[in-house]
């Protein structure tokens, strides 16, 4: 590993035995090689540790932290920021899967537009198996120059992966560090769009894992899941209601923050309003892994050739 890598990507995990290996092995055999990959333990209960401390032997480019606790999903998220030192930086999730060039057209992407503040790639949804289940097009407006654009897209358009994407390091600290409450990854995108245009790189190269264990899954209501995110959301003083109101009140922060003219700021609060009286509209807060599977004899895309790795499951 060089001494200051160009892109950190961090890894938070809590009990990601099942999964961690083939995600482990689809970033270590990215064709971009200059990154560090920094892995937080939120004080794993299975064999999550072992995992890592074989993989941290095979290659130093691999840091890896164990938590004395679990602190939680979202404070994980941000502490493992902290510990990273790339001018670019990725989270990655322990269960999905990378394709190899992901990493190299991300960057790419971000040196041929000093404008740009945030580039992903085509995604789809697969299975525990690693099969895809749902590819989906990206249709959010993050590529338009007027921010106002940027984010009533974000409000009312469905999908994306953002959260996920390669990042300039110094936005992301200007912006508010992630929160525990419902949907805060939402207001939390949808800040960082505030400061900038992001780029979509045309070609599936992301592949977001849905599996019964995964949070989102494991984790049905409202309040069970702002708990997987924060313990401390557990207590009286953090009903429903003020977990959907902190939603809510994510996105006025959001525009009161952001570096926007007056009139700029204006019409995202304009969009905010129009969206909060639509909630109720077909197709609002549409999950694209609920979307009906594709038939598997349709697709023309398989993991197993673009993913790294891939070749010890077939074996």
């Amino acid at each position: 590993m060089t001494a200051h890598p160009r892109l950190s990507i961090g890894l938070p995990v809590y009990n990601g035995e099942e999964y961690l290996a083939e995600s482990l092995d689809a970033l270590l055999g990215q064709t971009y090689e200059d990154f560090e990959l920094v892995i937080t333990d939120n004080a794993s209960t299975d064999k999550t540790r072992d995992i890592c401390h074989e993989y941290a032997a095979k290659d130093s480019r691999i840091r890896y932290i164990r938590l004395l606790r679990n602190i939680g999903a979202a404070p994980n998220h941000n502490y493992v920021f902290t510990q990273c030192r790339g001018e670019l930086f990725k989270w990655a999730s322990h269960d999905d899967l990378y394709a190899r060039d992901l990493l190299r057209r991300c960057v790419e992407a971000l040196d041929e537009r000093p404008d740009v503040i945030l580039a992903h790639a085509d995604q789809a949804v697969i299975d525990g198996d690693g099969k895809v289940t749902v590819p989906y097009e990206y249709t959010l407006a993050t590529d338009s120059p007027r921010a106002p654009e940027r984010f009533r897209s974000m409000l009312f358009e469905p999908g994306g992966d953002d959260f996920y994407g390669v990042m300039r390091a110094d936005v992301l600290r200007r912006v508010r560090p992630h929160d525990s409450y419902h949907h805060a990854d939402r207001t939390f995108v949808a800040e960082i769009a505030l400061h900038g245009p992001f780029h979509q790189v045309p070609e599936l190269l992301y592949f977001r894992r849905d599996h019964p264990t995964r949070a989102e899954r494991a984790n049905p209501s409202v309040r069970s899941r702002c708990v997987n995110l924060d313990p401390r959301r557990a207590g009286r003083l953090h009903p429903t209601p003020r977990l959907l109101a902190e939603y809510v009140l994510g996105f006025v922060e959001a525009i009161r923050r952001a570096p926007l003219s007056a009139a700029d700021r204006r019409a995202c609060y304009r969009h905010l309003a129009a969206w909060m009286t639509s909630r109720a509209r077909p197709g609002a807060g549409e999950r694209v892994e609920d979307r009906a599977p594709v038939d598997p004899d349709l697709l023309t895309v398989s993991v197993d050739d673009l993913v790294a790795g891939r070749e010890k499951r077939q074996a």
